[in-house]
């Protein structure tokens, strides 16, 4: 009975050994599955993260980069849908908003107004009440490489801009997007607005939300410096004179500004600036003293003094800083494959080279441009590079030509040569400085910041 009992014992220990070894190797096998299958899962997780943060300059050429814009497009509409933004990171950490391409999409939420619903609208950009009959120009969409900036909801930038002063500070290309921002807000701002034009001797322009308490305002100073095109209305356009250490005149109205937005570039293009010596000489008076200067020098020696301004008046925990980038001005046509002696006249579609470089933007200048805000960011000063160079390179379609307000009349060879009276240099509104209000609330407001608020695409 004993040696039964042991012999039965014997062969459970012996089968329960067995059991457990097939057990162990069968959970160690599943283990291993779930292990590959989670380990593949991190892995192309990581690859998103890589490709998300790593800035894209160029279109993808091939099946591979395909593919991972692909999944970066499906897990950006997973985070929406989940709501689950990347941890302390906002979305212009991990994306370059400014690298992308030209969408046509007339079934989206552009233009974001109606040209005659905007009071405030300048006509010299009113493109469609003085004449243009093609409206295409304002269904174009910027699509980033690779990402998406939150869609446009004037209610929660309202919201937002409760009680602060946004100021754009430049040349005409800057009020051309104040006009903009103008006509996206105006329609969310409830209550009484006031509209000042004539502030500051006709240089500061104010548009105020009396309920809200908010400012958008415009200051005109085309080369930031004391120059002979200080009067918006009245300025010389064959020649440019400034004095070089004069910024003050126009930099006290600047400093109680929540934001600043900057620009200076087209009164820059001519091969000479002079540099008024003599203190009390009156700019564009008699007998003045100057040097001649050249412009790329120019323009680097006035971003220093502009830059010592900031450095020195600016508490940048207090204020957001921005200097928007070049313009594109679409004067040749040969640039495009167009007529020898063509403008942007009669220019109905974009340049979908996104690429393309047209010869009136000099380089030299964005590097000088990029180099001041770096030396500035050194020392703890951020002013936020809005690099919108690049996607206005192929929006020759987008200009008002010959279709503004005509405020003198036009000589008959002004009316025999159209190509040469076109203006290629403002954009018609609603249109592309849209998007760079678009663009820059995404900077000013990030989604983290308003995830809650913004409507995503």
């Amino acid at each position: 009975m004993g040696k039964k009992h042991y012999s039965i014992g014997l062969w459970n220990m012996k089968t329960l050994f067995h059991c457990s070894l097939v057990m162990f190797l069968v959970g160690g096998l599943a283990t291993l599955v779930f292990y590959r299958n989670n380990n593949q899962v991190a892995e192309n997780g990581n690859d998103v993260k890589v490709t998300l943060i790593t800035k894209t300059t160029t279109t993808p050429a091939n099946e591979n980069e395909n593919m991972n814009t692909d999944t970066n497009r499906i897990v950006s509409d997973l985070q929406r849908r989940l709501k689950i933004p990347p941890p302390s990171l906002s979305l212009t950490d991990t994306c370059d908003l400014f690298s992308g391409r030209w969408v046509h999409d007339n079934k989206s939420h552009y233009p974001l107004y109606k040209e005659d619903e905007c009071p405030y609208l300048n006509a010299d950009l009113a493109c469609l009440t003085y004449g243009r009959k093609d409206s295409k120009y304002q269904q174009w969409r910027w699509q980033p490489h690779g990402c998406d900036f939150p869609r446009f909801d004037g209610k929660a930038i309202v919201e937002r801009l409760k009680g602060k002063r946004l100021l754009f500070v430049g040349d005409s290309v800057n009020r051309n997007q104040w006009d903009s921002m103008m006509c996206m807000l105006h329609s969310s701002i409830p209550g009484k607005k006031k509209l000042n034009m004539g502030g500051l001797n006709h240089t500061l322009y104010s548009f105020r939300s009396i309920d809200y308490n908010i400012s958008i305002d415009y200051y005109w100073a085309p080369m930031l410096v004391e120059s002979n095109g200080d009067d918006p209305s009245n300025h010389r356009l064959d020649h440019r004179t400034i004095r070089i250490n004069s910024i003050e005149k126009h930099a006290r109205h600047w400093v109680d500004a929540d934001i600043l937005v900057f620009n200076t570039y087209l009164w820059w293009r001519l091969p000479i600036i002079k540099f008024l010596k003599s203190p009390g000489s009156l700019l564009g008076g008699p007998n003045q003293v100057y040097d001649e200067v050249n412009n790329v020098r120019a323009y680097k020696k006035v971003l220093e003094i502009w830059s010592k301004w900031v450095h020195s008046h600016i508490d940048p925990a207090k204020t957001k800083m921005f200097f928007m980038g070049l313009t594109a001005t679409h004067s040749r046509a040969s640039d495009w494959g167009g007529k020898k002696q063509g403008t942007c006249y009669k220019e109905t579609e974009p340049v979908m080279d996104d690429q393309f470089w047209e010869s009136g933007t000099d380089p030299k200048m964005l590097q000088i441009l990029e180099a001041s805000l770096s030396k500035l960011k050194a020392k703890g000063v951020n002013v936020q590079l809005m690099n919108i160079t690049q996607l206005t390179q192929c929006r020759k379609d987008a200009h008002p030509t010959v279709h503004k307000k005509i405020w003198h009349p036009l000589t008959d060879a002004q009316k025999r040569n159209p190509e040469r009276t076109s203006d290629c240099t403002h954009w018609c509104l609603p249109g592309v400085p849209d998007i760079w209000n678009e663009l820059l609330l995404a900077h000013i407001f990030p989604v983290t910041e308003t995830a809650t608020l913004y409507k995503q695409r």
